[in-house]
């Protein structure tokens, strides 16, 4: 987006993106079939550090779409706009599979569509009810576990990890003794932004519990020394989230999957949401991902290869419908101003407080924008399948989703253009 241009500030504007995500590109290195250069998949944001629009540049919704954007009717009161023929099109012209998105304002769903095809080759429609893998908008949920929890007393802020993983001391480097969960969750514990191969293949295998799998995953990640020094540098990490989760696990005493489901996703109305991909093997019953080989989106079967593996997931193997996506980051967004029955006000704030001189809080980057009244809240995810994006105004109490079954810039882009639809007919 140019400086000048009419709806500047939409999504993105003619400032850049928080700048601890340019610097890090988010731990995104990525190669033309999607994956890291490492081959590792990466459950962080493919684009988050730019996620902006130029709504001049030719296609760029088109008089057509921008037409749409003016003709279509407000929703009546209680009932959500349908929003699938906006979307069509943004799916259309970046070619990706399916595309959906969702806007809540005021704990009121505006409107929701989904379009496309749950997999390319086969003829299954997409629909709203449908399931969408949101990769490290996972993090922010963690986050969200561990405020309750400090809530309830069970663990701190600064609860380190020697702490609370005492039978780790004898063989971790010292260095991690004082590493918070707090720094961990803004990703300034040291934690490495690459896992060591020898433990990504460990974790690939997938023996044992997910329980066992965590816990093996971080205890030989803290064996070696910390990237940086813990507290000094901004490393997007989702090894560091995968020691939050286990310190939460032992805190709490129960496997972070079942920690999420029944606090986060309880607390904001999320039944279907779930872990890894979201499609039944050998059925097309919910979206597949799907991987990039060279210019091609090839179909990912669903099973164990389909997603990160439960040693991350903490950092981002959750999937949900767009609706429970959306009031998700709704709950955050009224959160923030009135907190809510599960979480206090305080909390919300410290969530979505980046430390002194840096804009990523705890799952979050924070930037300014105008549409937002103030700060928005953002994050986007990819498994390297699929792809999906939040951006939240806490001020206008509203919150903006979008997710695609596939990954890459096409993905991002389409994303990125349905949100700044949304906020287009909504945002008033």
């Amino acid at each position: 987006m140019k400086a000048g241009d009419p709806l500047n500030g939409v999504v993105g504007q003619a400032s850049r993106l928080p700048s601890e995500l340019q610097a890090s590109r988010l731990h995104e290195r990525s190669s033309r079939d999607g994956r890291s250069t490492s081959g590792r998949r990466d459950a962080c944001p493919t684009s988050l550090r730019r996620m902006r629009i130029d709504w001049r540049a030719a296609g760029a919704f088109g008089p057509i779409l921008l037409l749409m954007l003016l003709l279509l009717p407000r929703p009546a009161a209680g009932a959500a706009q349908d929003i699938s023929s906006l979307l069509e099109p943004i799916r259309q012209k970046h070619q990706v599979p399916a595309l959906a998105a969702a806007a809540v304002q005021k704990a009121t769903l505006l409107g929701s569509g989904a379009v496309g095809v749950r997999k390319l080759s086969a003829k299954e429609p997409v629909t709203v009810d449908d399931q969408w893998h949101i990769g490290s908008c996972t993090k922010s949920m963690t986050a969200t576990l561990a405020a309750m929890l400090v809530e309830r007393g069970q663990i701190r802020w600064n609860s380190t990890v020697g702490e609370v993983l005492p039978d780790l001391r004898e063989t971790m480097d010292s260095a991690w003794n004082a590493v918070t969960l707090e720094q961990l969750l803004t990703h300034r514990g040291g934690a490495p932004a690459e896992p060591p191969e020898n433990l990504w293949r460990i974790a690939s295998a997938q023996q044992g519990t997910p329980v066992e799998q965590r816990l093996g995953f971080v205890r030989g990640l803290v064996l070696r020394r910390p990237e940086t020094a813990p507290g000094t540098k901004f490393v997007y990490s989702n090894q560091g989230y995968a020691i939050a989760g286990v310190m939460l696990e032992r805190t709490a005493g129960e496997p972070w999957e079942a920690l999420l489901r029944t606090n986060v996703f309880a607390a904001c109305v999320m039944p279907s949401a779930g872990y890894g991909a979201p499609a039944s093997p050998g059925k097309v019953d919910q979206p597949w991902g799907h991987r990039r080989e060279g210019d091609k989106l090839i179909p990912v079967p669903p099973g164990r290869d389909a997603d990160n593996p439960p040693a991350i997931g903490p950092a981002g193997t959750v999937h949900c419908t767009i609706e429970e996506l959306a009031r998700y980051a709704a709950w955050h967004a009224r959160g923030e101003n009135i907190g809510t029955a599960s979480l206090k006000r305080e909390s919300f704030l410290k969530l979505h407080t980046p430390p002194a001189g840096g804009d990523y809080a705890m799952g979050w980057a924070v930037a300014p924008r105008d549409w937002a009244g103030g700060n928005a809240l953002t994050h986007a995810g990819s498994n390297t399948m699929f792809y999906a994006v939040i951006w939240i105004a806490p001020a206008r109490d509203a919150a903006f989703v979008a997710a695609t079954n596939c990954p890459g810039e096409e993905a991002a882009k389409a994303c990125d253009e349905a949100v700044a639809a949304l906020i287009g007919t909504f945002l008033k």
